[in-house]
């Protein structure tokens, strides 16, 4: 068996809706679970501020009781974390701590650092799991891409 087939990516903006969490994690959930009973047990994520990150921490709690699970994450270069507030750095560093594989998909900090982290995702999974509600931007071309690819693509938008 093909190890995308049993992969799942996540790709979401950095500034989600006010009082929006609730309802994301809702439908999250609902997608999620159905997943894993599928044998979906890796999941890549790329690290961001917003969307990334309240995915990251409900695969980490989900993982308690679903052991099998793998998290992974692909980042864009080693800095790219230097200019985020110490709160934000603290919560990425409880994510990195728990996190079953760090990818860095550059060496350089560059925009092009972050569409390759995007693509590294897309290209090892079968599955996208997405949050956009917009048709430019960084999200919006990661959900292109992974259609070009024949990803699964499930959006929760809309709530």
């Amino acid at each position: 068996m093909d190890l995308r087939d049993q992969t799942c990516c996540f790709t979401g903006h950095r500034i989600l809706p006010a009082n929006a969490t609730t309802a994301i994690l809702r439908k999250l959930n609902s997608i999620l679970l159905p997943l894993i009973e599928q044998e979906i047990r890796v999941f890549w994520l790329g690290g961001a501020l917003g969307f990334d990150t309240l995915a990251a921490e409900h695969l980490l709690k989900l993982k308690q009781q679903h052991s099998q699970l793998v998290i992974c994450l692909a980042l864009p270069f080693e800095e790219y974390r230097n200019r985020w507030s110490e709160a934000q750095k603290k919560r990425a560093a409880n994510i990195d701590t728990q996190a079953d594989q760090i990818v860095y998909c550059s060496h350089t900090p560059s925009k092009g650092a972050f569409l390759q982290r995007n693509r590294y995702m897309v290209d090892q999974s079968r599955y996208c799991i997405a949050y956009c509600n917009r048709s430019a931007g960084g999200t919006a071309y990661t959900l292109r891409y992974a259609q070009q690819k024949g990803l699964v693509i499930q959006n929760l938008f809309p709530l």
